[in-house]
């Protein structure tokens, strides 16, 4: 019954969210570190361009995006998980809810999102990153577009899927393209748009930032 509960109070409280991009990073991210200022950009820039965010809704890169689209006066939404050492939403959380099962929560990044960045990470954002590509892989989940902020970053993780999964034809080389890498937060906010002309038109006629 828990189980359920949870996916009725996430499909409830999400239901009327607007466009959002659900934007994945790690809670170890310093808030003097370059990571966490492009988290801040990633954010307000959305924000600004008519997306929402979603994150984990805790610290670190998670805070710096949701600082970006708050202080940018967009919705900033937080889907937290009960752990023993990350307990509160960040302050930048508008719209937050808490579950206990990862794989419910991972529903609602993905369910909910016009697009995906993975911001540098750990496992916690690699198991995320790699649930919305096999998504659309498997076409489970409308092709949205997936970004990987930090192309040095990324690079042994790319590097290695071409060199090793696609030369013992594990992955097809089409799959390397369902996911782009950037280090520019303009680009991210240009592939998101373009995906998603609506959106574009509509922040325009709201007169910027929703």
């Amino acid at each position: 019954m828990r189980i359920q509960s949870e996916f009725v109070e996430g499909f409830g409280t999400l239901a009327e969210l607007g466009p959002a991009v659900s934007v994945f990073g790690s809670a170890r991210t310093r808030p003097d570190s370059p990571h966490y200022r492009a988290g801040v950009e990633v954010g307000r820039r959305l924000a600004e361009a008519g997306f929402g965010v979603i994150t984990g809704g805790g610290p670190g890169a998670m805070e710096a995006v949701n600082r970006g689209a708050a202080e940018a006066g967009g919705v900033s939404v937080g889907l937290g998980i009960e752990l023993p050492y990350e307990s509160n939403f960040n302050e930048y959380v508008n719209l937050g809810i808490y579950f206990r099962y990862f794989f419910v929560r991972k529903v609602m990044f993905l369910k909910y999102a016009s697009g995906v960045v993975a911001l540098p990470g750990g496992v916690g954002t690699m198991d995320e990153l790699f649930e919305a590509v096999t998504l659309v892989q498997t076409g489970k989940l409308t092709a949205v577009p997936i970004v990987m902020y930090g192309v040095d970053f990324w690079a042994g993780v790319r590097n290695w899927m071409g060199a090793t999964m696609v030369s013992e034809g594990y992955v097809r080389p089409e799959d390397l393209e369902l996911v782009h890498a950037t280090d520019d937060v303009e680009e991210i906010v240009e592939l998101m748009c373009a995906a998603h002309p609506s959106v574009v038109a509509a922040s325009r006629g709201a007169g910027g930032s929703r």
